[in-house]
């Protein structure tokens, strides 16, 4: 165990000190950062990174270890970092990562000897398959942290990359004694439903009309009302919980045909207060696995916000990639438009990237004076604003919906991209372009699904990547990536991303290989014939 790891910590260990220490110990940690970020890509021989893509977030419906495993493998795009020749890396999972799913990682660094990558490569695995995040499984093993902690040849040159910041990985931070590029867990409320709504008010963006801060069905009621009231043409409305990812928090409450009423929000009008309450408990939930009941608990228990679904013409949901690095420098990244999906549309499955020109540079600008309000609050590190834009006629409008102070599903795509072909995201025009100035498109989504895939092995998957040309080409910088890979037997999922020189040739390049993966996967499932018996002796011969 490095001294820097016990330094300040009593024997008894984080538990035995009060917040305010643990805090200044946090900081002091973190101001190490910038010197940190000063010596990335040096040439470094003792420069490492240690990657814990725990998947620390509030979830109400079940959770399964090998579903969590896999969204813990989609970090694994951060092996392509490898290719800077003498980083080293150590990445912790729950569960062993399959050598062979390596192995494809590190045959795409171009201009790398794959086994010298791998000789700089920890993997460090807790051996525990359960749904408990994987920063907790760390936490309650002081002997495996020490072991992780043994691996970093040099504190001064390391940080924590996490999948996002809470406490529990400020611990974590502190146990290693190195400091993480993640937002101040003590900043997490910026990130909520509500801290977002407060964020773009700020930052005086447009934003749904709504109420923010509900804890209880009385309040969301009492929200609903003032909704209709203020917006009396509006046909839904929009639930979330303050914590809910990817949409799964979100429900959809029928605000058509109400009673006519001269003060909607008036509570003591029974004829819309009761029609609200009735349509309140038959709610629409993005998540079908959760029932009313428990969802209205979880508000109660975690809050929420009530806002207006905003409607048009025609309506989607890009993002914007922005961080801000350890020099208080804000740089937008990456925009996408989200491809969207579930019972009302608002399940995360999967981008195109870059968005639409049509309004890529709008909702970047909104973007920057947002992470502009969040930098000047201390936030560091990869976040994501996601919007609604609506057209009506020929306009497109923008409203700001979310922020995510951690990594998401646009992510290791847009990641993915950049580290294969060193190209940048030109957010002035709304492209990314190559050092040789290509463009390039890329099309992802986690949720390549289909019962057939659990016929498939990694094994599988490797050979048909062979077989039909779909491995990324080096060369012409086009084809496809695959990602959580661990999952596709026992969850019949996996994710990819393909890129393409063009948007048309991006989804080409995506159709083709979901349908070669399908029918691969059908192929596997057909019966095998019942092997005609052998004549008596003939074994023996």
């Amino acid at each position: 165990m490095n001294d820097a790891m016990i330094a300040g910590v009593p024997a008894g260990g984080i538990a035995d000190l009060d917040q305010a220490e643990v805090e200044r110990l946090f900081d002091d940690l973190q101001a190490r950062l910038p010197d940190v970020w000063r010596r990335i890509r040096q040439d470094d021989p003792l420069e490492s990174v240690v990657v814990v893509p725990s998947m620390s977030i509030d979830r109400i419906g079940p959770s399964a270890g090998a579903m969590n495993q896999a969204l813990e493998e989609r970090l694994l795009f951060l092996l392509l970092l490898l290719r800077q020749p003498r980083l080293r890396m150590v990445f912790v999972t729950s569960m062993p990562v399959s050598e062979a799913i390596i192995e494809y990682y590190l045959s795409l660094l171009p201009g790398v000897i794959p086994s010298h990558a791998r000789s700089r490569l920890q993997l460090v695995s807790v051996g525990d398959s359960s749904a408990t995040p994987l920063t907790d499984k760390l936490l309650g093993r002081p002997r495996l942290l020490a072991h992780i902690a043994s691996l970093v040849p040099d504190p001064a040159r390391s940080h924590l990359v996490p999948y996002t910041s809470t406490p529990r990985e400020r611990d974590l931070a502190l146990l290693l004694g190195i400091p993480m590029y993640a937002a101040d867990p003590r900043l997490y409320p910026l990130g909520t439903k509500t801290g977002c709504r407060r964020v773009f008010a700020e930052a005086g963006v447009e934003h749904p009309y709504g109420t923010e801060d509900l804890h209880s069905t009385d309040d969301v009621v009492d929200a609903l009302l003032d909704l209709h009231a203020s917006r009396p043409s509006a046909p839904w409305a929009l639930v979330k919980l303050n914590d809910g990812v990817s949409g799964s928090g979100n429900a959809l409450v029928d605000l058509r045909d109400l009673p006519d009423a001269s003060d909607a929000s008036d509570a003591s009008d029974p004829r819309v207060r009761e029609t609200v309450v009735e349509r309140l408990r038959n709610l629409q939930l993005e998540d079908t696995t959760v029932p009313v009941e428990a969802y209205l608990r979880r508000l109660e228990e975690i809050g929420g916000i009530v806002e207006e679904r905003v409607v048009g013409d025609e309506v989607r949901s890009p993002s914007v990639q922005l961080r801000v690095t350890p020099l208080g420098e804000l740089e937008i990244l990456s925009t996408h438009d989200q491809i969207l999906g579930g019972p009302t549309g608002q399940l995360y499955l999967g981008a195109r990237f870059p968005a639409d020109p049509a309004y890529a540079t709008t909702i970047t600008r909104d973007a920057e004076r947002v992470g502009r309000v969040l930098a000047d609050k201390g936030v560091i590190g990869r976040f994501a604003l996601d919007f609604v834009v609506v057209r009506h006629g020929d306009a497109w409008e923008a409203h700001a919906i979310e922020i995510n102070l951690r990594k998401g599903g646009t992510t290791h795509p847009f990641l993915t991209l950049q580290f294969l072909t060193d190209g940048e995201y030109v957010h002035e025009e709304g492209r990314f372009v190559t050092p040789s100035g290509q463009a390039r498109h890329l099309v992802a989504t986690d949720h390549l699904e289909d019962p057939a895939l659990r016929g498939l092995r990694t094994e599988d998957l490797f050979d048909l990547v062979a077989r039909s040309g779909l491995h990324f080409d080096q060369s012409r910088q086009t084809g496809v990536v695959f990602h959580m890979i661990s999952s596709i037997t026992e969850c019949g999922r996996v994710g990819m991303t393909a890129i393409g020189d063009t948007p048309d040739s991006a989804q080409e390049v995506f159709d083709r290989a979901e349908s070669a993966l399908l029918t691969e996967a059908r192929a596997s499932l057909r019966p095998l014939a019942v092997p005609a018996p052998a004549r008596l002796g003939e074994g023996l011969r």
